[in-house]
């Protein structure tokens, strides 16, 4: 009865395991200006359920003003939900202050490797300056993700933003932020991006 019990068990913990994804980001994962459910992880939830026919739980781990070192501060907690999937969104906050890019590396090289350590898969979403940071510091700037997902063999995004940055009808006022259309937006790529790890 005893093993029977536990065979149980570790089935319940196999499919609460499959089952949810972690999207770990900032502001543009957490949904700034937005509601939680117009931010693109809950979009994107609704979008498995719909297409896919496939329930599952998402964790926004979005925080406003996140840099690489926060993301990885807080990424202990979060695994503790045992997550399938941790698609990685961060840095953008690391680039704008102008922060060290190598240690920006290093911060999500152990994010990387803490969440492989618990069986999770791992995506990449890249992302990019503007061209007013000076063409050494962008072009650094965009090699951290593509090194990153050679070195770790990971599927990869080049840029979150991509036909959401720079276009007015996507953004808010500060031309910075995503607005709903624009998550719809980013919702859509994120899942085709996404889907074949399900």
């Amino acid at each position: 009865m005893k093993k029977i019990l536990l065979a149980l068990f570790l089935l319940t913990l196999h499919f609460a395991k499959a089952d949810t994804i972690l999207f770990l980001g900032d502001s543009l994962t957490e949904g700034l200006g937005v509601s939680k459910e117009e931010a693109f992880p809950s979009l994107v939830a609704s979008l498995i359920q719909s297409e896919l026919n496939k329930n599952v739980t998402v964790i926004n781990g979005g925080v406003s003003g996140s840099t690489t070192s926060d993301g990885l501060a807080r990424l202990q907690w979060y695994l503790k939900k045992n997550p399938s999937i941790v698609f990685i969104a961060l840095g953008a906050n690391d680039g704008l202050r102008g922060l060290n890019l190598e240690q920006s590396q290093k911060n999500l090289e152990e994010i990387i490797n803490h969440a492989q350590e618990k069986q999770a898969k791992v995506l990449l979403a890249g992302m990019l300056m503007p061209p007013n940071y000076g063409p050494q510091y962008t072009e650094r700037f965009k090699a951290m993700y593509q090194e990153l997902a050679e070195k770790y063999a990971l599927k990869s995004m080049p840029f979150l933003l991509e036909g959401v940055a720079g276009k007015k009808e996507f953004n808010q006022e500060d031309g910075i932020h995503p607005n709903a259309k624009g998550h719809e937006y980013i919702a859509k790529s994120v899942f085709e991006f996404i889907k074949e790890a399900l």
